[in-house]
């Protein structure tokens, strides 16, 4: 949606946004009522007649005045995208999160483990595929959120058993990122600028690297700590992970700052309403990611009590 933002925005067509029909033309020396301007008629034409008139489009002199009279046609009235439409369908796909994470919460242990599982897989198959997708589909972003809430719900029930009360923290810790950014962007006061942007892209990389160096020394058994890494590296007895997590989720913070931006644009530009389905996507994706790194931010400093 807008350039250098969101690479989930990223790519889509906005060209097909549906236009308003153009208000009929009287033809030159007439008015839209059939008559010329001096009351006199046309000449060839009978009386009342005219190239377009209320007659002819079987409405009294009345309706048409008040057709004139109405109000212009707002944003949703002639299919474009708005503010509402973005709530409410991210209200919607964070409402399919819960339910998937409450259902991981509510069988048995072994069974929301492979829901976790399967969420995470499957989860991370659906987010390539709609973020790729040049035409948002309403059903994929839907199943997307679930999959997110079985993994959720697994993550949170897993973590919450060792370190009880770290999943309401986390939850609550979400819902505040989320609304001071929104505040401050709201405000004017942060920016998706091009620095901002590139200092992200570096940072993002170098994030991107360390996770996968940590996964894989966990699963080769390099480092036997839970949270690889991000535990067993200290600094000032600090462990590496707490640094590594407040990035993160600054990280994450800076991309919601894209996404509002990204959203803020295609409004802007008059975007067809189906992509509020693309922007309450983007939404999403950001806040799960954020929801993790806090609970595992959470858990680093629980387990070095």
């Amino acid at each position: 949606m807008a350039t250098g933002g969101n690479p989930i925005f990223s790519g889509k067509n906005f060209r097909e946004a549906t236009q308003a029909p153009p208000a009929p033309q009287a033809p030159y020396g007439q008015n839209p009522y059939g008559q010329n301007p001096y009351g006199q008629n046309t000449y060839g034409q009978a009386p009342g007649q005219g190239g377009w008139n209320a007659a002819q489009q079987g409405m009294t002199q009345e309706q048409l005045q008040d057709l004139y009279n109405r109000p212009a046609a707002g944003p949703a009235d002639i299919g474009r995208m708005t503010y509402d439409d973005v709530i409410i369908k991210t209200a919607g796909c964070l409402g399919i999160l819960v339910v998937g994470a409450a259902v991981a919460l509510a069988v048995p242990q072994g069974t929301g483990s492979m829901l976790m599982i399967l969420g995470a897989l499957g989860g991370f198959a659906l987010a390539m595929v709609n973020t790729f997708k040049k035409q948002p589909s309403p059903g994929l972003i839907l199943a997307y959120a679930l999959l997110e809430g079985f993994f959720l719900g697994g993550l949170t029930r897993i973590l919450d058993n060792l370190f009880p009360g770290v999943g309401i923290q986390a939850v609550v810790g979400t819902l505040s990122v989320f609304a001071v950014t929104l505040v401050l962007f709201k405000s004017g006061k942060v920016r998706a600028t091009p620095k901002l942007m590139r200092f992200f892209m570096i940072a993002l990389i170098g994030y991107a690297v360390f996770a996968l160096v940590n996964v894989v020394m966990m699963w080769t058994g390099a480092v036997n700590s839970p949270f690889g890494l991000s535990t067993s590296v200290e600094i000032m007895g600090i462990p590496l992970g707490v640094f590594i997590g407040i990035l993160a989720i600054g990280l994450a913070a800076f991309s919601l700052i894209m996404d509002f931006t990204s959203i803020e644009a295609a409004i802007s530009a008059g975007a067809p309403q189906r992509f509020s389905w693309t922007a309450a996507f983007g939404l999403t994706v950001t806040l799960v990611w954020l929801y993790v790194e806090i609970i595992r931010l959470l858990a680093i400093l629980r387990g070095d009590e």
